[in-house]
């Protein structure tokens, strides 16, 4: 009624009602369709936009219509799939730091250059693998590494073949070769027995100047409860052996413990790994694994320091292994392994410094580096996006400008009706981002004034706001796109001055007492 043109005299006024009117006419079109209303509920203006709902079939439930979405969705990823490779690589880096805490005798002492420590690189091992889709169930895999430790290594190059059999199973054919080793050819089956079990077999042939090696690996593994997976592993070939394990993962934690009998290597595995709930993904962990081997003690913690990079520390203690420092950084698909070993003794100075170093590298790092890095990464997304939104946001600040001016006489109506009953009067609302905190004086307030379409949202003497972003009421736009925004608002309700302010997307109700202005004091 506010914006039909019917109801305004003035030409630019009524030009102004009957673009907000076509507006208000689009929501009627979709919210009145059962069919439109359902997939705008659950996907927004999103959902409206996905190519194919016309032959979606009519007069079904929102689950039916969130189905057909993702499969919408599921099918335009494929095709994108068909075009695409998904490459993953490791890049490992071994460091000997033992001459650190193992230093020579005082009669080596002159010997040139045995002044300072001797920190080496005495291991390497590159990987690098590459996935490419051809059909809808077939993947071809080429995959490659290289590997050097004191001066000796080699390398091998594998291609595969994968295909999808089933919904139940595929199976992977491998060939490989390298300078060490002969040709390799291996099979590869994953079935699902039932719908809590599956296993997975793997078959080897290995080719070399000692004759053909076989290998054998049969992994049959069952969900215990919704949580907890349960698996068992025989081995046979060049390291036979038999294994089981027990895996728990639930929101805040991840547990394991494992019992293998083989040979050379037979040991038992308990490991704890705590999530905590914050938004850089922290997460502490702790492991106990005793063998034939010996013992070792692992404990350490990762963090997410950007959108796709996760770093993570651990320190090894073992007997006989010693002391060894563990950094591991994943970005994105790669990841980056330096182990570091520190001492072959079990020396508390090298557990304190293998532990404490990392923790004030880190801090260090993250104060002076990667926190100013991430804040000059977000101011520059703010600006790409407000430069990509801003022919939208100027629309939409023209349209909200337009609804304001066709409110103003209803408006002058309801603060005359609330004037004589002492009713609730919107005194000042403002709506954007607010620095109340010294640490960020710098910033730059960005807010409008909102006081004439809050005021004409009164009815009956009062304001109800519903939990959602406050830039799609009418006379409203987004002045600070992607920046945290709130709703101030001071207000008169029965001769009294009454202030509340709520973030953007929560709920809103006044008058209360509780935004009631003491002025006792």
């Amino acid at each position: 009624m506010l914006y039909h043109p019917d109801k305004h005299r003035d030409p630019e006024l009524k030009s102004q009602a009957e673009r907000q009117f076509n507006l208000v006419h689009q929501a009627y079109e979709v919210l009145s369709d059962p069919q439109t209303r359902a997939i705008y509920d659950i996907y927004g203006k999103r959902g409206l936009e996905m190519e194919g709902w016309e032959v979606v079939e009519r007069r079904r439930t929102p689950a039916e219509i969130r189905e057909e979405f993702e499969r919408l969705q599921r099918e335009r990823e494929e095709r994108r799939l068909q075009q695409r490779t998904n490459p993953k690589g490791t890049i490992s880096v071994g460091v000997d730091a033992t001459d650190l805490f193992d230093r020579y005798d005082e009669e080596y002492e002159d010997v040139s250059g045995s002044g300072f420590p001797q920190i080496e690189i005495n291991k390497m091992h590159i990987s690098q693998s590459i996935e490419a889709p051809l059909t809808a169930t077939d993947t071809a895999i080429l995959s490659g590494s290289l590997s050097t430790q004191n001066g000796n290594g080699g390398g091998s190059i594998n291609f595969a073949l994968r295909r999808v059999t089933s919904a139940k199973g595929w199976g992977e054919l491998e060939f490989g070769a390298g300078d060490l080793q002969g040709p390799l050819f291996g099979l590869k089956l994953f079935r699902n027995l039932t719908p809590r079990c599956f296993v997975t077999t793997n078959c080897a042939l290995q080719f070399s100047s000692r004759g053909i090696r076989p290998g054998l690996t049969t992994v049959l593994a069952r969900n215990l409860d919704k949580n907890t997976v349960g698996y068992l592993q025989w081995r046979w070939g060049i390291q036979s052996a038999m294994n089981t394990s027990i895996v728990r993962d639930t929101k805040t934690g991840h547990f394991t413990v494992a019992l293998q009998l083989g040979i050379p290597h037979s040991f038992a595995l308990i490991s704890y790994q705590h999530k905590f709930q914050d938004d850089d993904q922290t997460r502490v962990k702790g492991s106990l694994k005793a063998g034939f081997f010996g013992t070792v003690v692992e404990y350490g913690a990762e963090r997410k320091i950007s959108r796709h990079s996760v770093l993570g520390a651990a320190v090894s203690i073992g007997v006989p292994q010693g002391v060894s420092l563990k950094v591991k950084l994943n970005r994105a698909s790669q990841t980056y392994f330096f182990p570091i070993h520190l001492t072959d003794q079990l020396l508390p100075s090298a557990v304190f410094y293998a532990t404490v170093g990392p923790l004030v590298v880190y801090f260090a790092m993250h104060r002076l580096i990667i926190k100013p890095y991430l804040r000059a990464q977000k101011e520059k997304e703010l600006e790409k996006q407000r430069e990509s939104t801003a022919n939208d946001i100027l629309q939409k600040k023209q349209e909200a400008e337009a609804a304001v001016r066709l409110m103003q006489e209803s408006v002058r109506r309801i603060i005359e009706a609330e004037e004589s009953r002492m009713g609730l009067i919107i005194v000042n609302a403002w709506y954007g981002k607010f620095v109340n905190d010294k640490s960020k004086k710098n910033e730059k307030v960005k807010v409008i004034d909102v006081t004439v379409p809050l005021q004409c949202l009164v009815k009956d003497s009062k304001l109800i706001l519903t939990e959602a972003s406050k830039a799609g009421l009418p006379g409203f736009y987004d002045p600070c796109v992607g920046e945290e925004k709130n709703l101030r608002v001071l207000y008169q309700f029965r001769g009294v001055l009454h202030q509340v302010m709520v973030p953007d997307s929560e709920a809103l109700r006044i008058p209360k007492q509780s935004h009631r202005i003491d002025t006792d004091g």
